[in-house]
């Protein structure tokens, strides 16, 4: 017990000190947590050894993490997701399975006599990583632009993936339509009892204590063990149980401050897990190293073929099809997990989980680079993609009505189409109509043009031929007075709506010529933009 305190302490202490360093150099928190656990570990420093205490840190952090994983899936919200999330969805996560288990057992990866190399890793170059994609479209503030709810939606669906196959795991040794079929009826058992009890006996519970917090975090961690057990009890594992215990506490009332009680304890286990991951890693061996390189150069393949196309089809544009293809760029914590539970029962290799590791951690600080420069990487790759032949949705459009001279000469251009634009077109509209057939309005989100052709206005997307960012002095606009800049939480004109300017321009037309500016308009009601 003792040994397994002085382990616990060491383990914290190093991923803190490591953890700053990486904040400050910018570097993913994962990857410190994993460096610390191998310095740690028998490959490092030594001074940790204890298997059994390697063990029980990282049973501990599996469960609780799996847990808050499942408390972030809404199904709600996959429900709601529409064709464009789940359809992408569908062809990213079965593209990538299918072209890696080919291509893995080309390269003579086994998979039968009680070895799913293959199909474990297969597994995990599907998944991309949640912790690392939100963390950093956040600080970018592109969460809740198109191209980041089409890569929050896929992250979703991956996470339904993933159940399904731990549910199938514990059957993989004798894989039979029988076996799969009891599997998934225990997970069926499992899930229907969870949601059941969520649904009619914990709100009543939580209710009566919902002004202890200390016994809010008391009951949320009695619950995940709870199911955690009776998952054991059911023969599927305790972290299987862990993640449909926050599965079904999603949909639940008070899942949000059962989420905000849960935070604090929510990062330390995380962390523990992380560590104990990194203590399992062996010293890579020149076949780990390539396996690893292997991975890494199939995923950033495989995302721009199976998740670029789909998007490009359901007419999204170039842009909105190309960044959720390099947000979505790396292997998944979650696919760690998941190798790992391979690794426990013996149907996989330590070696696998260590080229898995290695391929974690370089993806992890591509991946940051790439989507931190996402923007400049898809202006550049724009003009490559028309090049070749793709046509973007302002050509689309340019070809099936050629602009008129006179709408040349639309004198009202919005940059940027969202809460503001939306709200100062309603009040243009009820107070002087005949002016939408003035407005231009320059966005990269195509679902805009759904709404604003209906009314008149013109629409066009927000690159030039040349993949620049629209001006003020594009041809097509020379005559036109800007009134306002209005964006979604992050910085670009025409960024799909990205951040919500504070001070903006209007001008009032009615009452002005062009080129006179007038005082704030007063929103006096608000409407959703298309899209």
């Amino acid at each position: 017990m003792h040994e397994l305190i002085h382990d616990l302490a060491l383990s914290i202490v190093m991923a803190w000190l490591l953890g700053v360093a990486a904040n400050f150099i910018r570097q993913p928190l994962i990857l410190a947590y994993l460096v610390a656990g191998f310095l740690l570990g028998p490959s490092g420093l030594k001074w940790v050894q204890s298997e059994q205490s390697i063990n029980t840190i990282a049973e501990l952090g599996l469960i609780f993490m799996l847990f808050m994983i499942g408390l972030e899936i809404d199904l709600k919200k996959i429900v709601r997701a529409g064709n464009v999330i789940l359809v992408t969805s569908a062809a990213q996560i079965l593209g990538c399975f299918a072209l890696a288990l080919g291509l893995f057992l080309a390269i003579g990866i086994p998979l039968g006599d009680r070895r799913f190399d293959a199909l474990y890793l297969a597994v995990a170059v599907a998944l991309s990583s949640t912790v690392i994609i939100v963390k950093l479209l956040y600080d970018k503030r592109e969460l809740d632009t198109l191209p980041g709810r089409v890569t929050l939606g896929v992250l979703v669906v991956q996470d339904l993936f993933a159940i399904l196959f731990l549910a199938i795991q514990p059957g993989l040794n004798d894989l039979h339509f029988d076996v799969v079929m009891v599997s998934v009826l225990r997970v069926g058992v499992l899930l229907v009892t969870a949601l059941v009890f969520s649904r009619y006996t914990l709100p009543h519970l939580f209710r009566l204590i919902a002004s202890l917090p200390e016994l809010v975090l008391v009951g949320a961690l009695a619950w995940c063990f709870a199911v955690a057990e009776f998952a054991e009890f059911l023969g599927l594992s305790r972290e299987m149980g862990a993640l449909i215990a926050g599965v079904s506490l999603s949909t639940f009332p008070y899942a949000l401050d059962v989420t905000a009680k849960v935070t604090s304890l929510r990062d330390f286990f995380i962390t523990l897990f992380f560590v104990a991951l990194g203590m399992m890693i062996p010293l890579p061996t020149l076949s780990v190293l390539g396996l690893a390189l292997v991975l890494v150069a199939f995923t950033l393949a495989s995302r721009l073929l199976t998740v670029f196309p789909p998007l490009y089809l359901m007419r999204q544009g170039l842009r909105a099809s190309t960044l959720p293809a390099i947000n979505l760029a790396q292997i998944s914590e979650f696919s760690l997990v998941l190798i790992q539970v391979g690794v426990q029962s013996g149907q996989t290799t330590p070696g696998v989980a260590s080229a898995a590791s290695a391929a974690f951690v370089v993806l992890a600080v591509l991946s940051s680079f790439l989507i931190m420069n996402s923007d400049p990487i898809t202006r550049g790759a724009i003009p490559a993609l028309k090049w070749l032949g793709l046509r973007d949705l302002d050509q689309a459009r340019a070809e099936a009505e050629p602009e008129s001279p006179a709408e040349r000469k639309r004198r009202i251009l919005i940059l940027g189409f969202y809460r503001v634009a939306s709200s100062f077109l309603s009040e243009l509209e009820r107070r002087h109509a005949a002016l939408l057939e003035q407005v231009f309005v320059v966005d990269f989100n195509p679902t805009v043009d759904l709404g604003i052709g209906d009314a008149g206005m013109r629409q066009r997307a927000g690159l030039d031929s040349e993949g620049n960012e629209q001006r003020e002095d594009r041809p097509a606009c020379a005559h036109g007075e800007p009134v306002g800049k209005n964006h979604r939480d992050g910085g670009r004109a025409g960024g799909g709506g990205d951040a919500l300017r504070r001070r903006r321009r209007l001008c009032d037309h009615g009452a002005a010529g062009p080129g006179q500016r007038t005082g704030r308009s007063r929103h006096r009601r608000r409407i959703r933009p298309a899209g």
